[in-house]
């Protein structure tokens, strides 16, 4: 038990995790065929962070829930090093993602790091807008998050 315990402790430390701090709060979400608002909130024991989101794409209404932290799949020893997204929405998607931050950018990849699907973005010296795009093979948009608290 005290094993599982420090490893949680570890994960909930991990250098990764914690690089998504500046993304905790509620955010407008806008672009060229996106807007909305997300929020972003640590679970309790801060081993995962939630994502509820509220947005219009491509005229449709998209609402939902993403959970993102370090995976530990049943009967493994430890968890996954890579930061990896569960989202479900109201259209009956089951999408997955991978997270990434290299300083002042953050990458979502869709389905597996390196993937051709994925969003980039820079957040703001004063971290209250995220700028980028999603791409994937044959189209993508344009999106900025602003932070509203």
């Amino acid at each position: 038990m005290t094993d599982q315990i420090n490893s949680q402790t570890q994960i909930a430390a991990s250098p990764a995790l914690q690089s998504l701090q500046r993304l905790v709060g509620t955010w407008d979400v806008s672009g060229s065929t996106i807007h909305g608002q997300v929020t972003y909130e640590w679970m309790e024991g801060r081993h995962f962070l939630r994502q509820n989101f509220d947005l219009v794409h491509d005229g449709r209404d998209i609402k939902g829930i993403e959970i993102i932290g370090h995976q530990r799949e049943f009967g493994a020893e430890k968890p996954s090093e890579d930061l990896k997204a569960h989202v479900f929405d109201n259209e009956g998607n089951t999408l997955d993602y991978v997270y990434e931050v290299e300083g002042e950018t953050l990458i979502i990849w869709g389905g597996v790091k390196g993937s051709p699907s994925y969003f980039r973005g820079t957040f703001s010296p004063d971290g209250t807008s995220l700028k980028g795009a999603w791409v994937w093979p044959g189209g993508g948009y344009d999106s900025t998050m602003s932070r509203v608290r």
